[in-house]
Order: C-alpha cells, then sequence, then structure tokens
C-alpha cells in the first residue's frame, strides 16, 4: 500500500487558446461559453478533467491502478461489478457479513480506489450499480478544480464555412456544396484554481506522491495529445503549485491565489499573445509554511 500525500496544496493553470473554442456551450449552439454579465470566457471543470483523464489514460494505457473509470464506451455499471466480482459478493457474502459486522462497502470503494486513478484523485459518484442492497457509493476526491476564467473579456467570432461533401441523395441533386458555422475565440488567456486535500487523500482515496507528479505532468501535457481542430492552437502556460507544510494547510488558500498576478501590459489593447501578458507571484506576501514552485 503506498502512502497517501501529507501535505496540502493549492496550484493556478494558466492556459491559452489561439483561434479556437475551448470548451463550447451546447445550450447556446456550442458558442464558446462566456459570463453574459461581463463577457469573461469560462472553461467548467468537468472539460480540464477530461483531458487530464485523456492524458493518463494515454501514457498509462490501463496499467494496473491508472485505469480510468469516467471514460467513452465504458459503462459505469461494468466497472461497478468488478468491485463486487473481486470480493465475491452475493446474498451468502452479505448476510455473512453482517453476522460479523463486516463492512463490505469500505472494501467495494477501496477496490474502485485502489485501481482507478480518477477516483482515488477526483471521487466518483457510484450508486447507480446496485446487488444485494450494496452499491459502491460515493468517493469524495482530494483533488478539485473550480472552473477556469479568461484574464480579459472574450469576443467570440462566427465563422462560415462551406464542404463538398453533400449528406443526401436528394441533396446532391440540387447543390454541390453545404454550409456550415464554427465558433472560435481569436485569444484568451484561461485562469483555473484548483485545490488537493492531504486529510481526504489519507482518509478516503490513498492519493500518493507518485498520483500527484503524475497529475502535474497530465496538467502541464493536457492538451498535447487531445487535438482537435474546433479547439484550435491550445497551451497551458504555466502550473503555479503553493505546497502546505502540513496536512491541513497552514494559510486559506484565497491568500495564496491572491499572490498571483496576471496583467495587460501596458501597450497592448487586444492581447494575441501569452507574451502581451505579464505574471508574477508575490513571494514575499505568502504566509509561513507555504512554499511555491512555478512549473511549464
Amino acid at each position: 500500500m503506498v502512502d497517501p500525500i501529507k501535505n496540502r496544496y493549492e496550484f493556478v493553470i494558466l492556459f491559452d487558446v489561439e483561434n479556437g473554442n475551448p470548451n463550447g456551450d451546447p445550450d447556446a449552439g456550442n458558442m464558446p461559453r462566456l459570463d453574459p454579465e461581463t463577457g469573461y470566457g469560462l472553461v467548467t471543470d468537468v472539460c480540464l478533467k477530461r483531458k487530464i483523464r485523456n492524458y493518463v489514460e494515454t501514457v498509462k494505457e490501463d496499467e494496473p491502478g491508472y485505469r480510468i473509470y469516467i471514460k467513452d464506451g465504458v459503462p459505469l455499471n461494468r466497472s461497478d461489478a468488478e468491485a463486487f466480482a473481486h470480493w465475491n459478493i452475493d446474498e451468502k457474502a452479505v448476510k455473512e457479513a453482517k453476522k460479523k459486522d463486516e463492512k463490505l462497502d469500505e472494501k467495494v470503494r477501496g477496490f474502485m480506489c485502489r485501481n482507478f486513478f480518477d477516483i482515488r484523485t477526483f471521487g466518483a459518484v457510484m450508486t447507480t450499480f446496485m446487488k444485494n442492497n450494496l452499491n459502491c457509493g460515493q468517493i469524495r476526491g482530494p483533488v478539485q478544480l473550480g472552473f477556469a476564467r479568461s484574464v480579459d473579456p472574450i469576443v467570440p467570432q462566427e465563422v462560415t464555412i462551406t464542404r463538398v461533401a453533400i449528406t443526401t441523395e436528394a441533396d446532391a441533386e440540387k447543390k454541390t456544396t453545404e454550409m456550415g458555422r464554427k465558433y472560435l475565440v481569436p485569444y484568451a488567456l484561461y485562469r483555473c484554481e484548483g485545490y488537493i486535500s492531504a486529510n481526504l487523500a489519507r482518509k478516503v482515496t490513498g492519493f500518493s506522491e507518485d498520483d500527484l507528479d503524475l497529475l502535474w505532468q497530465a496538467i502541464l501535457n493536457m492538451f498535447e495529445n487531445d487535438r482537435s481542430a474546433a479547439r484550435g492552437k491550445m497551451a497551458v502556460r504555466e502550473l503555479i503549485v503553493f505546497k502546505h507544510a502540513s496536512e491541513l494547510g497552514c494559510a486559506p488558500a484565497w491568500k495564496l491565489f491572491d499572490t498571483v498576478s496576471v496583467t495587460k501590459k501596458a501597450e497592448v489593447i487586444s492581447p494575441r499573445n501569452y507574451s502581451d501578458y505579464t505574471v508574477a507571484v508575490d513571494e514575499a506576501a505568502l504566509p509561513a509554511g507555504v512554499t511555491c514552485a512555478r512549473m511549464g
């Protein structure tokens, strides 16, 4: 059994997009997500977790202990059933466990945490598969991400495109091209803030130092092997990590996030590159017991 992490962390991810749609909103015709009151762009935590999962799945290729629970083409109940099969849980086993006051649900959740990286990291709700009044339960993960927000307001552009491939035979008799639309953001820099609880890692999932190293690697490279024409040119520019000297932390997260400033250079009117911004960390303002590392 690998020891879980012993230190609390907070982190800031800075990533940008050039001529792409970083996270389309299906309720708005797949336009880039934005805050309608301020015009700032948004990228959901679910979108970023998907990229992290995809990276881990790519580099680990279902290596034991690093499988992915939330993945395309695999029903959740199929993965849940593996835990019950591993422990041979049937009606007889449930009755015997009750006599011995044995908690089978803890065994089931332990199996899921040991085998699936994303459960060990982000947690999961696994209540849909039921066997003998047992399910895999709900696991609260130590790693949490907020929504990413653009540093400046964005102005999404709608681009009309044409294609020569016609959909139906009937349409082919009447026309030679079809029209479509794509949405893009010319350029935007996004900031996402995240949290890692060593307390939950120890008590619940067993998230380890090796898992932590893999998480940093996945964040820094989450767009590199997950390219899409629709998303354009996306890159993680910097990962700023705050490490506490204890499990429960030495300072509120907001104080650490406030030390990170991302400002547009004075001579820049419309940013079109990461170099149009200045990123700084006021390390002199860091509370005692907190250190900062900048990766990227």
